[in-house]
């Protein structure tokens, strides 16, 4: 894992869902490579990550705009946990020997103190569900902050497109969802200071050896700009990787002419790839990894 100030730079689900077959396994190296996994040999698994990072960006939360007392609690948090070695350590549940914690949230009851998170629990290791139970980067940080600010903690598990609405309508006070900083973004949210520097990752078939030659962005993007419209991209809807291939002028992105397809999360994106019914899929590094690892362990 990449360590911080200096910022931080599944199981195979067969329903709809968000249950995992465990933590993503593997100790961070701290280099820009320990979000992916190892090409390895072709046709030795049903799907591999190009060690390539297609994009660079920046993961935060974003707090309710009327809550500015809450901005600042969550940024003073987030210093705190880089300094004390807080967010190392849970950051070891999943990319070192540690072990994930449960997190349990309460039901709503507006005449509590508590802190409403929005969520996407579909995106391992930063969120995700065992039973009734939710796990992850993101909540486990949002359970240390709800006890260190006296408060409840209710998690709302929603589609990753209504995480922001959620709170810019005030439905919930913080969105923690593996969010990359984004102005368009701003309109609901406003957000804290960075925690992980993430980036953007390409999955082809086990078989698939065009890419791995590849050493760099440019080499990538070159590669995919040259296919037609009968090629198909798997992203997770709302997400970088769907600006990435539908273009995004604030992100620099130049629109692909491959076709896009949507999922609600990734998992289900890389397991229509197995299928054969997508070429590539493109998600966040660290999502990458935990997939792509757990499809292949059941092969």
């Amino acid at each position: 894992m990449k360590k911080t100030n200096k910022l931080l730079t599944f199981g195979l689900i067969l329903a709809l869902g968000v249950t995992t077959l465990g933590g993503c396994g593997g100790k961070e190296s701290g280099s820009k490579d320990s979000g992916s996994s190892s090409s390895g040999n072709a046709g030795s698994t049903a799907a591999k990550v190009i060690d390539v990072d297609l994009t660079s960006e920046e993961y935060a939360f974003g707090v309710d705009k009327d809550q500015k007392e809450l901005l600042t609690q969550v940024n003073d948090y987030i210093k705190e946990i880089n300094e004390d070695g807080t967010f190392d350590e849970i950051c070891s549940h999943y990319f070192g020997d540690g072990t994930p914690v449960e997190v349990t949230s309460e039901k709503r009851d507006e005449r509590k103190d508590q802190l409403v998170v929005a969520t996407n629990a579909g995106f391992e290791p930063f969120e995700y569900t065992k039973g009734d139970k939710y796990l992850g980067i993101d909540m486990e940080i949002a359970d240390r902050l709800a006890k260190k600010l006296g408060k409840e903690l209710v998690i709302q598990n929603m589609d990753f497109d209504a995480v922001c609405l959620s709170v810019g309508q005030h439905k919930c006070d913080i969105a923690m969802a593996g969010l990359t900083i984004k102005k368009s973004r701003e309109k609901y949210v406003t957000f804290s200071d960075a925690y992980y520097s993430a980036s953007q990752r390409l999955i082809v078939k086990g078989d698939d050896t065009e890419f791995d030659s590849m050493k760099d962005a440019d080499s990538v993007a070159k590669a995919l700009q040259a296919k037609d419209s009968s090629v198909k991209i798997g992203v997770q809807n709302g997400t970088t990787g769907q600006l990435y291939c539908e273009g995004d002028d604030e992100a620099g992105f130049k629109k692909l002419s491959a076709t896009t397809v949507g999922y609600k999360n990734g998992s289900l994106a890389v397991q229509d790839l197995i299928n054969g019914n997508l070429n590539y899929v493109i998600i966040d590094a660290a999502p990458a990894k935990c997939i792509t690892d757990a499809i292949n362990k059941v092969q």
